[in-house]
């Protein structure tokens, strides 16, 4: 067998064009072969070995089939000769010779034409398969990707696949994909896209198609806690707490409308925004019982007709803008730090220092960490020189964190700074989050805003207060907390009998 190929591949070889389509097919079959192997080994894990493996190699085995028949084909014309005398000429007469079953010659084309395809099949779902890999999506475009994949890695969705949200389900979104890859790596290779990249929420799959097959809408409903603390800028860094009973139902239950009542199945809103950003609404309207949309316009808000005509029904990422790439804003950082012990909250004004020292203006990465170091550092040596001396290692720790928020957040090459990506969940700023919405501008016809009290979605159990439940504790009669307890008393009571 081994003998049949070298007298095929010496028959073929008839001019440069042979010769170099055989050198293409066979270097390019045995590299992919070796590679693969090693990347199932794990070996090799790199995202360009991996461009090289199925992307490169498979062209090049394809290119190398083009040529050997176009060899060939300027053969026979040099030679001014038919097939069948040319194959005379190049073949043993054993290889050539007519049989019932077709001749060696033609038995070992179509063995290695059946080879090439399975190969082709093969490398092109290897290749498939390797692009679906948030590896890939991450580190194949290090410099323009790599702040999302940075924050993809530390995000809820961390062991969600790129694709399952940006890609969704079918051929035409397969399809759809890989020509806006192809535009994507043109403008990548021509230094063409923008800084920073544009939220592509335009081009995400229908929330029903993506968030909802793991959040399911029917499974909202009842309270969740949820226990926010902020520290001072004091000395002692001291924790505030906020505390809120979350009304989480999509008002299809006995609890009552929540939060998600925006995307419960029964309900339907609808909204307008300048320059379609899903910022600044120009008009909200939401469908009524009798099925009618009830409209309020923003009264504040001068916007052209081309804006008023982009309407959007509103889905889970109207709010949840930022679920998976998640840029944090400063102070909410360095709370989350000091909460999970990375900072220590017993060096005086850490958090003071700490968010003065992130949010200095530094021109590279390089300045920006050695900056943080040399910021906390001096501070603690100039003002705290015993701290400084027997704290030295909490100082460390407190410049490492420092240093991982800024790695994080901040991506001078990309031009992302603080707040480049706000989100639209809570009341964040300077989105607005909710009040995007719920403000007194957007009124109907008869004068009616849309609503903005705080119970409509939350009861506060604490509100800036030393203690994460502030008024659920028994307050004395006279004790101007009752009527908050009370009313906490009751809303836990109309949950308990849901």
């Amino acid at each position: 067998m081994l003998q049949r190929y070298r007298n095929f591949i010496r028959g073929v070889s008839v001019n440069w064009f042979g010769r170099l389509g055989v050198v293409l097919t066979t270097s390019s079959f045995i590299s992919f072969l070796f590679l693969e192997l090693l990347r199932l080994m794990g070996v090799l894990t790199n995202a360009y070995i991996g461009l090289i493996t199925y992307l490169l190699f498979p062209a090049l085995f394809a290119a190398g089939l083009v040529l050997i028949p176009i060899g060939w084909w300027k053969y026979r014309r040099q030679r001014q000769q038919t097939t069948r005398e040319l194959l005379a000429q190049r073949f043993d007469e054993t290889e050539v010779r007519p049989a019932a079953w077709g001749s060696r010659l033609v038995v070992t084309i179509l063995g290695l034409s059946l080879v090439n395809i399975l190969f082709m099949i093969g490398a092109s779902m290897r290749m498939l398969e390797f692009m679906d890999q948030p590896v890939f999506c991450g580190t194949a475009c290090h410099t323009v990707m790599n702040p999302e994949w940075t924050t993809y890695q530390v995000s809820p969705h961390a062991r969600v696949r790129c694709v399952d949200c940006h890609v969704g389900e079918g051929v035409d979104a397969l399809i759809d994909s890989k020509l806006n890859g192809m535009r994507q790596m043109f403008l990548a290779a021509f230094n063409a896209y923008n800084r920073p990249i544009p939220t592509p929420v335009h081009q995400l799959r229908p929330a029903r198609e993506t968030c909802e097959k793991c959040h399911w809408p029917e499974k909202f409903y009842g309270h969740r806690f949820l226990v926010n603390v902020r520290y001072a800028l004091d000395e002692a860094s001291t924790p505030h707490y906020t505390t809120l009973l979350l009304k989480i139902d999509t008002g299809q239950t006995a609890a009552g409308a929540g939060i998600h009542w925006h995307v419960g199945a029964h309900n339907v809103v609808r909204y307008a925004s300048v320059n379609d950003q899903r910022e600044q609404m120009i008009w909200v309207e939401a469908r009524q019982p009798d099925g009618t949309f009830r409209r309020y316009e923003n009264r504040r808000l001068d916007a052209s007709p081309a804006d008023a005509a982009n309407v959007r029904v509103m889905d889970c990422v109207d709010c949840h803008n930022r679920a998976t790439h998640i840029y944090e804003r400063p102070e909410a950082a360095v709370d989350e730090r000091i909460r999970r012990g990375l900072i220590d909250r017993s060096l005086p004004f850490v958090k003071r220092e700490v968010l003065a020292a992130i949010t200095n203006d530094y021109p590279d990465p390089d300045a920006a960490m050695t900056g943080i170091a040399r910021h906390l550092e001096g501070f603690y040596q100039r003002n705290y020189p015993q701290t400084s001396f027997r704290q030295l290692d909490l100082i460390h720790q407190a410049v490492a964190a420092a240093q991982d928020i800024h790695r994080r957040n901040i991506h001078h090459h990309m031009r992302i700074d603080w707040n480049a990506y706000p989100g639209f969940i809570g009341h964040q700023r300077p989105s607005g989050g909710c009040f995007r919405c719920h403000n007194p501008d957007l009124q109907d016809a008869e004068g009616r805003f849309v609503s903005d009290d705080c119970v409509l979605c939350h009861s506060i159990v604490a509100f800036g207060d030393e203690q994460p439940f502030q008024y659920l504790a028994e307050p004395a009669e006279d004790d101007p907390r009752r009527p908050m307890h009370e009313y906490l008393r009751q809303e836990f009571l109309h949950f308990s009998r849901r």
